[in-house]
């Protein structure tokens, strides 16, 4: 047996899953869903997976944005991208599909 905590995480892999339908989003994005999906959830917890992820080749950054606008902190904020890597493999669970087969009839009956 091996010693250590083992690589794979639950957390991450929702990560996965939400980042298959979306194929790029910034790490409040991100957040924003998995909380809906999954309620008991830090920030701090996500962006530590996305890193974590971002290293073990799960995600990747696909672009760093730094945009103005009138934020508590200040007038900047720098927005990290990310997309699926190489050894990202989504499953696709029953609740993370409903969620966006339900956001999507939702955004086709508001136009």
């Amino acid at each position: 047996m091996t010693r250590g905590r083992p690589v794979g995480s639950n957390i991450r892999q929702n990560i996965v899953e939400i980042l298959y339908f979306l194929k790029k989003a910034h790490g409040y994005k991100i957040f924003k869903i998995y909380r809906e999906l999954f309620p008991k959830t830090s920030q701090r917890v996500i962006y530590y997976h996305l890193k974590k992820g971002s290293d073990l080749d799960e995600f990747k950054v696909s672009e760093v944005k730094k945009e103005t606008g009138d934020y508590s902190w200040g007038d900047k904020a720098e927005k990290i991208y990310y997309s699926l890597g190489k050894n990202a493999r989504p499953k696709v669970p029953k609740e993370v599909h409903d969620y966006f087969a339900k956001k999507k009839i939702e955004k086709a009956t508001k136009t």
